[in-house]
C-alpha cells in the first residue's frame, strides 16, 4: 500500500512538473508570436504547487524568463524547498516498511 503512495506521489510529481514546462514553453511561444501571455504570477504559482523543475527547465531550455530576478532567485529556491520535501517525505514512507 506505501509502495504504491509513494509510486503515485512520483506519478503526480511528473505530470505537475510536465504541464508546468508546457505552460512554460506556450509561454515563450506566445511571447514570439506577440500573443496574449500568461501572467507571471501564474508561472510562479505553478512552480511553487509541485513543478519547480519543470519550470527550472523550460526557463534554461527555451531561455524564458532568464532576465527576470523574481525567476533566477524563486525557481531554484522552489526547487531547493520541494527536494527537502521530497526527502523527508520518503524518508517517513520507508520508516513504515
Amino acid at each position: 500500500m506505501m509502495k504504491m503512495l509513494l509510486w503515485g506521489g512520483v506519478v503526480v510529481w511528473l505530470l505537475l512538473n510536465a504541464v508546468t514546462f508546457a505552460v512554460y514553453g506556450w509561454d515563450k511561444r506566445c511571447a514570439r508570436c506577440a500573443r496574449r501571455r500568461v501572467p507571471e504570477s501564474v508561472l510562479l504559482w505553478m512552480a511553487f504547487l509541485g513543478g519547480s523543475m519543470g519550470a527550472l527547465l523550460a526557463v534554461y531550455g527555451f531561455r524564458h524568463k532568464t532576465a527576470h530576478p523574481r525567476f533566477t532567485v524563486l525557481l531554484p529556491l522552489f526547487v531547493t524547498l520541494h527536494a527537502a520535501l521530497a526527502v523527508l517525505l520518503v524518508g517517513r514512507i520507508l520508516r513504515l516498511f
